[in-house]
């Protein structure tokens, strides 16, 4: 369904404060993660946002959010079971987090058009997937539908 640039320029300045928000709660919990290590909610958490931001980014048709914020959850979540998330992965991941704050702020509010290389998001994805022990592409976010999220994770 094409979008209304009325109607996305109207929406877009609630999505980046709730983005912002979304990406602070993010950062808050990578800082928990450094002061206790692998904790379980801490990484939930961090789940749970991703999921939201990557969501309200693609009903806005923000693909290269929508798509870099769910290749990040699928890196954590396919390792969540196992994951070792040392101080090495926490610094790739806080990357990818700076990434995303930057690419907020060079989305043309009026047209909802974000020019980027690529690269850096491509770069970002593969140093997180070392650190955590997985391949960077396992799962390929274009090709899969956003995984539904539960009520409670909604409000989180």
């Amino acid at each position: 369904m094409p979008i209304d640039h009325k109607d996305w320029a109207q929406r877009f300045p609630e999505f980046v404060v709730e983005a912002e928000t979304l990406l602070t709660k993010s950062e808050e919990c990578l800082s928990h993660l450094q002061l206790i290590s692998n904790d379980k909610d801490a990484i939930d958490c961090m789940l749970s946002t991703l999921l939201k931001l990557a969501s309200r980014a693609e009903a806005l048709a923000l693909e290269a959010i929508s798509e870099f914020s769910l290749h990040i959850y699928s890196l954590l979540n396919l390792s969540q079971d196992r994951v070792d998330l040392h101080e090495q992965a926490l610094d790739a991941l806080r990357d990818c987090f700076t990434l995303m704050a930057w690419q907020l702020e060079l989305v043309d509010q009026k047209t909802g058009q974000l020019s980027l290389d690529e690269s850096e998001q491509t770069s970002l994805i593969e140093a997180l997937a070392f650190q955590v022990g997985q391949s960077p592409f396992q799962s390929s976010p274009a090709s899969k539908r956003l995984p539904s999220v539960s009520y409670s994770e909604r409000q989180a």
